[in-house]
Order: structure tokens, then C-alpha cells, then sequence
């Protein structure tokens, strides 16, 4: 059979599954990113030809990683109704400043202690699982733009993924400084320091910002005859997307941090006009195809045997990150807030994992040598797959839980 036809037929009904599986699963305590990693585990190893491998293929698997994730954080930067301000996003601050450092240092700690991981290994773990995954939490993000659906809970869970995978970046050159050559700490420190943490972000930031606030000009604020808005055209989005992250790039700013502010700033140029929904809508259904066919080749991954290198310490350090580090991490950053305890609870569990922890991985095996690497990819997919399966299953409970108890407070408007 023509191999050709083959993939034609697999695309579209890859295509209509996108459309037709969030549906049917809504129900059911299975969420999409399960359902499409088992199936990628069982057709890949019903089939009889190569499988995927990312430590064989690292180049491509952090070109594939970096698409969606960016995909994912303009979606989630076009969501946020909310403006940028201290008070109001204090949850996040909180998050951002205290779980995630403490994250970092928790996993880091198991993976040196636990694992017997070199430091750089070790820290190269601990940066790669402690940013939230902007892919995989869609079910604990805000609804879309003008929807209401923006509580504090799904507020600070999809700004916390929006900026925290930018914000691993520095953690995860420090690994690969501290993997390259052995170099001594006056040839890293100083321009780690000055480059990786305050000129990247800095970067990040403004550059973002900038495009941001252009393109929400040209966008929203031109003549009436030339504004972008009036084409109507969703796919404008994924031209954000990519400008924003790729200008960034080219002065070496952080993309991932530019790319969820930009779509920020589009949205601080106009927060009402109609046409937010089409931006959204396009950015959610482009990221949403290429997550299935990413986690249906990460199933591929799983039957090709990456969780060979896992051994049973590798497992309970994969639980120790799901159920002990992020939880604990979360909820010592949120301490003192004005917020009901279960609202914290709910913050702190669901700090899903997912593909941007395999694009960090990707990475650094691009960046240096890690002799660790086969251990790590097994360690980081056996927690990925955890946190998808525990997470896919309780969140939807979990929030319809919450959404009821402040209806019953009268937070939430009744439910016709």
C-alpha cells in the first residue's frame, strides 16, 4: 500500500479525532493526552518499523517540543482577561518566586541524593519538571477570552504555565554551563549572571511587550481599513507566535517569556473586540493537533522502550515530584494568602507536566554532554506519564467540586 495514502488517511482521522474527542471524553474520567498516549503506545508497538527515540533524535525532538509550547503560551496569553498588575496577580507572583526556586531545589536534591545524579544532571532534572506545562493543562486554565470562566484558581494556574516555562530557562543553562567541559566558575558564573539570567529575561520581557503592544496596534488601532482585525483571520495568531518568538531569538531573549507577553500585550491594546476569539480559537486548535500528534509519539517513546533506564528509585522519585515537591512547594509559596484552602490545595496539585519538560531535555542534550541522559529521559517520561494520568483523571472532578462550593457561596452565578 502506498505509504503516501496511508498517512493521509491517518492525518484526517487524526484531525477529526482533534475535533471530535474533547467531546466524548468531557464525561468520561480520561482525559485527551491519555487517550492519545495509549494510543501511540499501541500502534507503535503493533508496528513492526522504527519508533521514536529522543535520545536518537534530539534535534528534532526540541524542534517539535518548541513549537507546541509556544503554540500553547500564545492561547494561553490570548486567555487572560485579567490585567497585568502586582495586586491582582499576586497568586502567580508567589508562585513564580517561591514554588518554582523551591521546585527546582526539591527535584534537584532527589535527582543528586536519591538517583546519585552529578550536580549538573541533578539540576538539569529539577529545571525541567518544575515549570508547569502549558500543553497539557488546558482542563485547569481559564475559559476563552470574555468567557468568565477566570477564577482564581484557573487564573493562576494558566499564568503560572504561561511564564514559569521562560523562567526555567536560566536553571537549565546553568546545568549545561556547569555539563560543558568542567568549566571553572569564574568562566560561567559572571556571564550567567549578566547574560543567561539578566539580559534574557530582560530581553524576554521587553521584546515581548513591544511586539506585543505593535502588533495590537496594527491589530486594533489602525485606520479602519487596515487593521488586521477586519480580515477576520484566525491564523494571524500563529504569525504572532512566531514573529514574537523568533525576534526574540534573534537577540537572544528568552522566546518562550515574549511569546506569552506579546499575546498579553495584544490583548491590553483591545480586551472587548470580537475578533479575540478567532486569535484564541485558532491558537487552541493548531496547539491542540499538535499535541496529539506529539503524545501519540510519545506513546511511540514508551513502547520503544524509554522507561528501560528506570529503575524502582527512578519511581519513587517520579512520585515524590507529583505528590511530595510541587504540592508542598506550592503550598509554602502561598502561605499568608487571602484564599480558601482549598482553592491553595487545588493551586498547588495540579501543577501539571508535560512537553515542555521534554523540550528542556531536548535541549540540553543538544547543548552538551550528559552521561546521565538515558536515565533522565526515563525518569522525566515516567513522571510526565504520571502526572497525565493523575491529573487527567482528578481535575475534572476536582473543579467541578470547586465551581459548586462557590455556588453555594454565591461567588459563582447559579447554573441554569
Amino acid at each position: 500500500m502506498d505509504p503516501y495514502i496511508v498517512l493521509l488517511v491517518g492525518t484526517g482521522a487524526l484531525i477529526l479525532l482533534v475535533a471530535w474527542l474533547p467531546m466524548v471524553l468531557r464525561e468520561l474520567p480520561l482525559s485527551l493526552p491519555m487517550f492519545c498516549i495509549g494510543f501511540g503506545f499501541a500502534a507503535f508497538s503493533l508496528s513492526t518499523g522504527d519508533r521514536p527515540d529522543p535520545n536518537h533524535y534530539p534535534h528534532t525532538t526540541e524542534r517539535l517540543t518548541e513549537l507546541v509550547v509556544i503554540v500553547a503560551l500564545t492561547g494561553a496569553g490570548l486567555k487572560l482577561d485579567r490585567k497585568l498588575a502586582w495586586r491582582s496577580w499576586t497568586l502567580t507572583w508567589r508562585l513564580l518566586a517561591l514554588a518554582m526556586p523551591l521546585s527546582i531545589l526539591g527535584i534537584g536534591l532527589i535527582g543528586y541524593w536519591g538517583l546519585g545524579l552529578g550536580i549538573p544532571a541533578a539540576l538539569l532534572l529539577g529545571a525541567a519538571l518544575a515549570p508547569t506545562d502549558p500543553v497539557l493543562a488546558s482542563d485547569v486554565q481559564v475559559g476563552p477570552p470574555r468567557s468568565g470562566e477566570e477564577d482564581e484558581v484557573r487564573f493562576t494556574l494558566t499564568a503560572e504555565a504561561g511564564l514559569n516555562d521562560g523562567l526555567a530557562f536560566p536553571f537549565v543553562n546553568l546545568a549545561v554551563s556547569l555539563a560543558a567541559l568542567g568549566l571553572a566558575p569564574e568562566d560561567w558564573a559572571l556571564h550567567w549572571i549578566g547574560v543567561d539570567v539578566l539580559w534574557k529575561l530582560a530581553a524576554g520581557l521587553g521584546a515581548g511587550w513591544a511586539i506585543g503592544r505593535l502588533l495590537g496596534w496594527l491589530t486594533f488601532r489602525m485606520p479602519n481599513r487596515a487593521r488586521l482585525s477586519r480580515t477576520g483571520d484566525g491564523f494571524v495568531a500563529l504569525g504572532a507566535t512566531f514573529l514574537a518568538y523568533g525576534l526574540t531569538e534573534m537577540v537572544h531573549g528568552y522566546g518562550f517569556i515574549a511569546v506569552f507577553v506579546a499575546a498579553l500585550g495584544m490583548r491590553a491594546a483591545e480586551r472587548q473586540h470580537d475578533y479575540h476569539d478567532r486569535l484564541h480559537d485558532f491558537a487552541e486548535q493548531t496547539e491542540r493537533l499538535l499535541m496529539m500528534v506529539l503524545l501519540v509519539l510519545f506513546g511511540g517513546v514508551l513502547a520503544g522502550g524509554v522507561l528501560a533506564h528506570l529503575t524502582w528509585a527512578g519511581v519513587a522519585a517520579a512520585l515524590g515530584f507529583v505528590f511530595l515537591v510541587r504540592p508542598a512547594a506550592g503550598m509554602i509559596s502561598l502561605i499568608g494568602v487571602d484564599q480558601p484552602m482549598e482553592e491553595r490545595l487545588a493551586i498547588s496539585f495540579f501543577g501539571i507536566r508535560g512537553l515542555g519538560s521534554f523540550y528542556y531535555l531536548a535541549f540540553a542534550a543538544n547543548a552538551a554532554s550528559f552521561a546521565e541522559m538515558p536515565e533522565l529521559w526515563a525518569v522525566i517520561s515516567a513522571t510526565v506519564l504520571l502526572s497525565v494520568g493523575l491529573h487527567g483523571m482528578t481535575v475534572t472532578p476536582a473543579m467541578r467540586w470547586l465551581d459548586k462550593r462557590r455556588r453555594r457561596q454565591g461567588v459563582l452565578p447559579l447554573e441554569a
